[in-house]
């Protein structure tokens, strides 16, 4: 007989399987966020945290301004807590990191006034008369020029000023409009069918004849988007001239007669889920009306209590938006 050799692998000639180890990076190695749960990407995480908008936020990873473990931040990175996130070398702590409480404001801005934090000529800012806040920053929906007046929203939620500024949103913007010139029916057609601007053709969607005469002739204007000083550069374009301009509507929310020029309110519930459902935001459970699975579970008498709907009737019969009135702190500026 041929004897046969019959060959074992050594214990330490076997080949180990391949470690995921070395797949998770280092701390020092930028973003460890790429295979871990509840990593979400660094422009939404900044934005909603209030740092700025998503946009501006790109533009600074874009600059270098942002680190991610000590490292340039690139657009796409993921991010955790564990992450340690710095713009311009400034370290951002674990709660400036968390998604504020979300909070709107409705602002009667006067002429005179600039939508940025800072102003270079000394002129009167906004946010001086805004309330402080900690942990949180107010971020302007949209802006107006300073020679603007009308409805400002502000909000300390990132994503939905985003969303509601977004031009794909398609949330209308209603303006009264005071003319200085003649206005007749080809004009208003031309401005509503487009008309050419620097920045590229625009046009009105809705010219609504608001009454008057002479030089104090008013129209309603609606548009779906916010270029710099848009409404002004349409009229311009044909000949006319602004007088006076007035923000009335920034979508389902309308300036409240009530609310003098300089004064603010908050959203209440109500007022906030509608604006949160035009942004095609998903509204959070009103703490005092149960969801339908807890409903099913109370006993069938104490199913239907009518608290909460004789509250809201009260409030529709009073025609008023039910919220929280701030008196602006009056400021002078040397």
């Amino acid at each position: 007989m041929i004897p046969v050799l019959i060959l074992t692998k050594h214990p330490h000639m076997v080949k180990k399987p391949f470690s995921k180890r070395s797949e998770q990076p280092s701390p020092n190695r930028g973003p460890a966020a790429g295979a871990q749960a509840g990593a979400e990407r660094l422009q939404k995480v900044l934005a909603n945290a209030g740092h700025g908008s998503r946009r501006q936020i790109e533009e600074w990873i874009t600059d270098g301004r942002i680190t991610v473990n000590n490292l340039p931040a690139k657009l796409g990175d993921r991010v955790t807590a564990q992450d340690n996130i710095a713009i311009d070398g400034r370290a951002l702590q674990s709660y400036r990191l968390e998604t504020p409480k979300r909070q709107v404001l409705v602002y009667y801005k006067p002429e005179g006034e600039v939508c940025t934090r800072s102003d270079p000529e000394g002129r009167l800012t906004i946010f001086d008369k805004l309330p402080k806040l900690r942990n949180a920053r107010w971020i302007t929906v949209g802006r107006l020029d300073f020679n603007t007046a009308g409805l400002l929203l502000l909000t300390t939620d990132g994503e939905l000023a985003n969303k509601l500024m977004h031009p794909s949103t398609e949330i209308e913007r209603e303006y009264a409009v005071r003319i200085l010139g003649k206005v007749d029916d080809a004009m208003l057609e031309r401005l509503k069918r487009g008309v050419m601007l620097d920045d590229g053709m625009a046009n009105f969607d809705a010219i609504i004849d608001a009454g008057g005469e002479g030089i104090n002739h008013w129209f309603h204007v609606i548009l779906k988007e916010g270029r710099n000083r848009e409404v002004r550069r349409l009229w311009e374009s044909q000949g006319v001239k602004i007088s006076r301009l007035m923000r009335v509507r920034y979508g389902p929310i309308t300036l409240r007669k009530g609310l003098r020029r300089g004064q603010m309110e908050e959203l209440d519930e109500r007022d906030m889920d509608t604006l949160l459902r035009a942004a095609g935001i998903a509204p959070e459970p009103m703490p005092d009306e149960p969801t339908e699975k807890a409903v099913k579970s109370l006993p069938r008498g104490a199913r239907s209590t009518g608290s909460t709907a004789s509250t809201r009737d009260e409030k529709e019969k009073s025609g008023k938006r039910s919220s929280t009135k701030f008196k602006p702190a009056s400021r002078k500026r040397k």
